[in-house]
C-alpha cells in the first residue's frame, strides 16, 4: 500500500492523493500549495473559508493546472433556494466557474427530496460534477448507496471513533461504491495530547493518527486540517511511511479506546 502515489477512485474516476486538505484552521496559501505539489489535491472548502486556501486555489489555477484539482464546496443550507445561493457565492470568492463536488454537510438522515432536486438541477448547469454527503450517521452511508444517488461519503473514522469498521465500510463494497473521505483523524487534537494517554504510553504524532485511518483498506482519502506550514509538513509526513503494522495498529486502538472511555 504506496500512500504517497494517487490513487483512481472507482466511482467517480477521479485521480486523488490520499490526504485531503482542509480550509478551516489558518494555514497559509504557501502549506497548501505544497501540499498540492506533493500530490494532495482534495481540497475541502469547509465551513470555516481561511484565506489561505482561497489564494492557494487561485494561484494553482493560474499555474494552468486546474484540471488536477479536485475543489469540494461544502454547505448546510436547508433551504433549496438558498444552497444555489452560497454555492455561486462560494464558486464567486474562488474564481471559478464550477467545482468538483457539492458536500452535502451533516445530515442524520436522507436529505429532503428538494435539496436533493436542487443539487441535480445545479449539477445539469455544470456547476459541479460529483455529489457527496456527511454525516455522523454511520448507518445511514450504506442505505443510501443503494440508492445510488451519492458519489462520494464524507465518514467520521479515528482510532477513537471505530464504529465505521462494523456499521459502515463492510456494507460499501464492489467497483461502484461511493467513495469514502475520512475526517476528524485525530479527534479534534484530543489523540495528540499527552495529558489525554493512557499510562505509559506517548502521544502519537499527527502522522500516526493519518496512518492509522489510511491503513483499513476502505478508506481512499484521509482529511487533515493543518493550522500552519509547520503541521502541513508533519501531516506530509504520511505520505512517506506505509500501512501500520499490527502492534502499531494495536497501541492506536489502546489510545483510543481510552480517549474514548
Amino acid at each position: 500500500m504506496d500512500f504517497n502515489s494517487q490513487r483512481v477512485l472507482g466511482r467517480t474516476g477521479l485521480r486523488v492523493g490520499r490526504l485531503g486538505v482542509g480550509s478551516s484552521y489558518g494555514a497559509p496559501a504557501e502549506a497548501f500549495e505544497e501540499a498540492f505539489e506533493r500530490g494532495c489535491n482534495y481540497f475541502y472548502w469547509g465551513s470555516w473559508r481561511r484565506t489561505g486556501m482561497c489564494q492557494a486555489i487561485k494561484n494553482i489555477c493560474r499555474k494552468g493546472k486546474r484540471d488536477e484539482l479536485i475543489v469540494v464546496i461544502q454547505s448546510y443550507s436547508r433551504s433549496a433556494f438558498l444552497l444555489e445561493v452560497f454555492y455561486r457565492r462560494a464558486l464567486k470568492l474562488l474564481a471559478l466557474d464550477h467545482a468538483d463536488v457539492l458536500l452535502l454537510g451533516w445530515y442524520k438522515k436522507k436529505p429532503p427530496q428538494r435539496i436533493l432536486d436542487k443539487a441535480n438541477a445545479m449539477k445539469k448547469k455544470g456547476m459541479f460534477r460529483f455529489l457527496a454527503l456527511s454525516s455522523h450517521n454511520r448507518r445511514l452511508f450504506p442505505e443510501l448507496a443503494k440508492e445510488d444517488i451519492f458519489d462520494i461519503f464524507h465518514i467520521r473514522y479515528s482510532a477513537a471513533h471505530r464504529g465505521a469498521e462494523s456499521a459502515t465500510f463492510p456494507y460499501l463494497k464492489g467497483e461502484n461504491r461511493p467513495d469514502i473521505v475520512s475526517y476528524t483523524a485525530t479527534r479534534w487534537g484530543q489523540l495528540l495530547q499527552e495529558k489525554n494517554m493512557p499510562p505509559g504510553e506517548s502521544a502519537p504524532a499527527a502522522s500516526d493518527c493519518y496512518l492509522f485511518v489510511l491503513s483499513h483498506p476502505a478508506v481512499d482519502v484521509c482529511m487533515t486540517g493543518p493550522k500552519n506550514l509547520q503541521q502541513m509538513r508533519e501531516a506530509l509526513r504520511t505520505l512517506d511511511l506505509g500501512p501500520l503494522g499490527g502492534d502499531e495498529l494495536e497501541r492506536m486502538r489502546k489510545i483510543g479506546d481510552h480517549i474514548r472511555g
